[in-house]
């Protein structure tokens, strides 16, 4: 079914507004993969805070151009959903990835960070990225080991003292 021109307008403003406030961006080819599997997806998305579009690739390139995925246009061929991490950068590249091990028929194209185009092959890295929380609890680890390390080591000197002073006596007692 074609869309009218209002509609159109409505597709552009839509992906265009999900681009403008996306932390990154991941194309995958969905050629072959059913309406209950594309259904899941979306279910799989909302749950990870990731907007998932379907939209013709000359109504993508309208919606994207001024935001950081203008880098995207050239590559928009074949049919593409549209992944944008909307709170964490690495969340739809994970949605995709894990959806991907489970279904075959869904083919990673692009990925788009920070206004760069990277090959799908990026994928695996962008995954990989820590969760806020993660990142959080990774700088937290960073900052206490130091304050941890000095804390063992004002305690070292009475430890010693008081394991010298308990091997003298079991030394008397068993003399």
């Amino acid at each position: 079914m074609a869309l009218n021109l209002e509609q159109k307008k409505a597709v552009v403003a839509e992906v265009a507004d999900a681009a403008s406030k996306a932390l990154a961006a991941v194309a995958a080819e969905y050629r072959g993969l059913t309406v209950e599997e594309m259904t899941n997806l979306r279910a799989e998305a909302r749950k990870g805070g990731v907007v998932l579009k379907v939209a013709k690739n000359t109504l993508v390139r309208r919606a994207v151009e001024g935001t950081d995925y203008e880098c995207m246009q050239d590559s928009l061929t074949g049919p593409l959903l549209f992944a944008f991490s909307m709170d964490d950068p690495g969340a739809a590249a994970r949605l995709v990835k894990d959806y991907a091990k489970a279904h075959d028929k869904l083919i990673a194209r692009l990925v788009a960070v920070g206004g760069q185009l990277y090959d799908a092959s990026e994928l695996e890295r962008l995954s990989n990225l820590p969760t806020y929380d993660q990142a959080i609890a990774m700088l937290m680890g960073v900052m206490k080991a130091p304050i941890e390390k000095l804390a063992r080591t004002l305690a070292e000197p009475h430890a010693k003292l008081v394991r010298t002073v308990a091997a003298v006596r079991d030394q008397k007692q068993a003399a």
